[in-house]
């Protein structure tokens, strides 16, 4: 009973973001974010993941690549392959560089995978909270897993390979 009202709670919360936040300021479509993941083991109240991302801007097309890191706190039972996240990226003017995107993200993430498995993700942040990641992400892993929580993703630049 308790996992089911802490899981209603959860995306009443991703439902509310997303219908909350595109309705605060005008925003535009700059691109999108495509992330792969790395497997993850989930700890019961959190995990970890590292993330290779890469942004496609639509105007001009350009990519530019982003390390980062996706934590999760809350309910994380099971274990997933690795997988990848898309977000179409939303941002208060269409000017976008290199680092535009780096910086911390905040808000509401569920995933469920009984052998494939998806998952929505509802962030903003970056630098000075002007960049938003689309209300709801699609998230596709393979594996058995339970989670619903808040979540960080934190991106930076491609360090030296």
């Amino acid at each position: 009973m308790r996992m089911n009202l802490l899981i209603a709670s959860i995306c009443g919360s991703a439902v509310m973001c997303a219908i909350a936040l595109p309705a605060s300021a005008e925003r535009f479509r700059v691109g999108r974010l495509i992330c792969t993941s790395s497997p993850r083991v989930g700890l019961v109240l959190g995990s970890a993941q590292e993330l290779r991302c890469v942004f496609v801007g639509t105007r001009p097309p350009r990519q530019y690549t982003y390390e980062g890191r996706i934590r999760r706190v809350g309910l994380d039972l099971g274990v997933t392959s690795a997988g990848s996240l898309s977000w179409a990226v939303l941002a208060r003017n269409s000017r976008v560089g290199p680092g535009t995107l780096r910086g911390s993200y905040v808000g509401a993430s569920g995933n469920v995978a009984v052998g494939p498995g998806l998952g929505a993700n509802v962030l903003i942040g970056g630098s000075r909270r002007t960049i938003m990641l689309q209300p709801i992400s699609i998230e596709r892993s393979i594996g058995l897993n339970l989670a619903a929580g808040v979540t960080n993703l934190t991106l930076g630049p491609r360090g030296p390979r």
